[in-house]
């Protein structure tokens, strides 16, 4: 059913969950995988006068173990997955992706939210449902 799967991994607990059940369907379904690891880019809302080579630096050594973590943990599941780093907003990096992979199933994580949070959060944007033309599988946490 399922032939190309693009599992998205930020390095969270969730992310790890979504990142095992995704293993385990690509590996049903024999699928070509990809693993997009999602980092938030910090230094693009660090002042000017904040941002240091060291800091560059880090962020990019830190996105980088954040792939390797994903892609050893595909491994250790038996698969082999090709793995691309990004930084920037999940809801433009995952659409992106998927649509250059011709993903046709996406696996993410759901980090669940307070209703503070969602209030204080909630806007105009879409939702990455709307964004994408292909299966989605959200991995929710059993709390």
């Amino acid at each position: 059913m399922y032939q190309r799967v693009l599992l998205c991994y930020d390095g969270s607990a969730e992310g790890r969950k979504a990142l095992r059940e995704g293993a385990e369907i690509a590996i049903a379904m024999k699928a070509e995988t990809f693993l997009l690891a999602i980092c938030r880019d910090t230094i693009a809302t660090t002042p000017p006068e904040g941002i240091s080579a060291e800091l560059v630096k880090t962020q990019h050594e830190a996105a980088a173990a954040l792939l390797r973590e994903g892609v050893e943990r595909l491994e250790a599941h038996g698969l082999t997955a090709r793995g691309e780093l990004v930084f920037g907003n999940p809801l433009e990096q995952i659409p992106a992706a998927a649509k250059r992979l011709n993903a046709d199933l996406i696996v993410v994580g759901h980090r669940p939210r307070g209703r503070l949070a969602r209030w204080w959060a909630d806007s105009p944007q879409q939702t990455l449902l709307n964004l994408i033309s292909c299966s989605i599988l959200v991995s929710c946490s059993r709390e």
